[in-house]
Formats: structure tokens, C-alpha cells, sequence
């Protein structure tokens, strides 16, 4: 005969089991997405539906299933493309990056190629960090965007990769002043100084020149240089006359006691770029020249999306015909 004791022993070890066999089962529940045993009409436009209500992770994994399930389907190359844009909606830069590279791997001559070059290239844009961080994603982001300008500059998405050039260039120029800045602050005056033409010579059609020029004279006085950085302020002067950059620089110039007899030459000014008789921004009397950018740096306009996502537009949605 069982004892109450037993009885509630029993139904306590019963408990102790249950819970994990009904966490499983929740869990299981939770994580089955609906392409069991799917035709691929009806998977793919699941996952179009999980990517119209924002699920793109789920919209993500359910275009994969597609190319899984259906390799050699018409719908296999649609859904490969549809799971790149859907990884870059969710932020998963590193998985679009190679859905859109397996495509372009597959399909490199495919109309879509364009957009798919495109991904790859924000995929890279989206993670550009600080300049106080390691610029290698920058980088990559440059040759990106590189690479699509020159496989297809006549495309809406080469337009927008051009304007993104710019800025990518800006954010490099930037990290060259931050580390010529830090050795400035610790006397390493040489060093510093490469640092500064390394703006001058490189991205000189960047926000950063002006400064770059007034930091050059600063480090050429610091050096015992007074006839470089009378060349570094008066391209400046040239260039740059209104500015609090050449106005700390010519006051420079003055204070210092080898050049405060001498005249600051404004020497010959620089015509802008993209106008008849331009020429490269460079100190005077130096025979290396700068090659500047094709275009001057603006304010992008992003290529206007599909859906009312924001960065990558769309791709087309239409459905596969036989």
C-alpha cells in the first residue's frame, strides 16, 4: 500500500521531468519556421511575407531554405539575392556580404549583379568605425565601392558608390590627421609631418586639407624648417584664404624669428578641380604632385529605397517565371 509520502514523492519526480520535455517542446515551437515539407512557390513567398513584416532574420533563413531545398529551381536565384537584403535589413553585415557573394560567384553575369556588388559595398560602409578605432573595414569599404564603379559606372548604384567614395576618403584623411595630432602632442615632430602630406598628397579634396597645411607649418618651425612651412602657409593663403587655419598659420609665421623679416608669399594660386586649368594641390617648388579625386566631395543622396527600408534599396521582387 503507497503511503501519502510516496504518493507525493512520485508526483514530485513526475514534475521534475515534465519541465524539461515541456521547455524542449516550447522551444521547438518557438524555432520551427514554416518550410518543412514546402513546395517553393509557397516557400518563397513565406519568406516574403516574414520580410514585409520586418522578421528579416526569419525572412533571412526561410530565402535560404529556398537555394537549399530548391538549388536548381529559377527560385534560387531570386532567393539568394532576397537573403542577402534581408541579412543587411537585420544588421548581419558579415552574412550578406557572402549571400551576395555566392551569388555573384554563381551568377556573375546576371542583371542583378550590379545590386549585388552593391549590398557588398554597404555591407562593408555600415561598419566603418570612429577614426579613433582601426580603419580596415574603411578600407574595405573603399574597395568595395571601387570595384563597383569600375564593373558598372553607368549604373544608379555607382552614383551613390562615387558620392560614398568621397566620404570614405574624408574618414581616412581623418584618421591620418588623428595620428599625425598624437604625435604632435608628443614632439615626434618627423613623424607627424608625414603624416600631414600624407593628407595633402592623398585626399586633398577632403575637409581635411586646410588643416593639414596649418599643421605642415606647425611641424616644419618645430623641425628648423622655416622655408617649408613659408611653402605649407602660403598654398594655404592660396587655397584657403578666410580660414582660422591660415590665420593661426600666418600668425605662425610671423612670431617665429626666422621668418618674421620676410614676406609670406601667396604664391600662384590653385585652381579649383574641374575647371579649365586645374592643377593638383602641392607645396610649391616640389616636383611630386597629388592626383586629385574625379569629383569634389558633397553631401550623398542615398539611392532612394524600395518599401520604405532605409540604405540599400529593394532588389526586385518579381516572381520567377519558367
Amino acid at each position: 500500500m503507497r503511503t501519502p509520502q510516496s504518493k507525493a514523492l512520485a508526483a514530485a519526480l513526475i514534475a521534475v521531468f515534465a519541465l524539461p520535455i515541456a521547455g524542449c517542446a516550447r522551444n521547438r515551437a518557438k524555432s520551427d519556421l514554416p518550410y518543412v515539407a514546402r513546395d517553393v512557390g509557397t516557400l518563397y513567398s513565406t519568406a516574403r511575407k516574414r520580410l514585409d513584416q520586418g522578421r528579416y532574420k526569419e525572412a533571412a533563413v526561410l530565402f535560404d531554405e529556398v537555394e537549399r531545398q530548391h538549388p536548381y529551381s529559377i527560385w534560387a536565384r531570386r532567393a539568394q539575392l532576397m537573403s542577402a537584403f534581408s541579412y543587411y535589413l537585420n544588421r548581419d553585415y558579415t552574412e550578406s556580404i557572402q549571400s551576395a557573394q555566392r551569388f555573384l560567384s554563381v551568377h556573375p553575369g546576371n542583371r542583378d549583379a550590379p545590386y549585388a556588388y552593391y549590398l557588398v559595398a554597404l555591407s562593408y560602409y555600415e561598419q566603418i568605425r570612429d577614426v579613433t578605432r582601426d580603419q580596415k573595414i574603411t578600407l574595405q569599404a573603399l574597395n568595395a565601392l571601387g570595384e563597383l564603379t569600375r564593373r558598372y559606372p553607368n549604373t544608379r548604384y555607382a552614383s551613390d558608390a562615387r558620392l560614398k567614395i568621397d566620404l570614405v576618403n574624408d574618414h581616412l584623411a581623418g584618421k591620418e590627421m588623428e595620428i599625425g595630432r598624437f604625435y604632435e602632442t608628443r614632439g615626434q615632430w618627423l613623424a607627424a609631418t608625414l603624416r600631414f602630406r600624407t593628407v595633402i598628397d592623398k585626399y586633398q579634396q577632403t575637409t581635411h586639407t586646410p588643416e593639414a597645411l596649418m599643421r605642415l607649418t606647425e611641424s616644419y618651425l618645430s623641425l628648423g624648417l622655416p622655408g617649408e612651412a613659408q611653402k605649407a602657409t602660403a598654398v594655404l593663403g592660396a587655397n584657403y584664404p578666410g580660414t582660422d587655419w591660415y590665420g593661426h598659420a600666418y600668425k605662425l609665421m610671423q612670431e617665429h624669428p626666422y621668418t618674421a623679416a620676410a614676406p609670406i608669399a601667396a604664391g600662384q594660386p590653385i585652381v579649383p578641380v574641374g575647371t579649365p586649368g586645374a592643377q593638383p594641390l602641392s607645396l610649391p617648388g616640389e616636383s611630386g604632385t597629388a592626383t586629385p579625386n574625379a569629383e569634389a566631395p558633397g553631401t550623398p543622396t542615398p539611392v532612394a529605397p524600395s518599401g520604405g527600408t532605409t540604405g540599400a534599396p529593394a532588389p526586385s521582387t518579381e516572381t520567377p517565371t519558367t
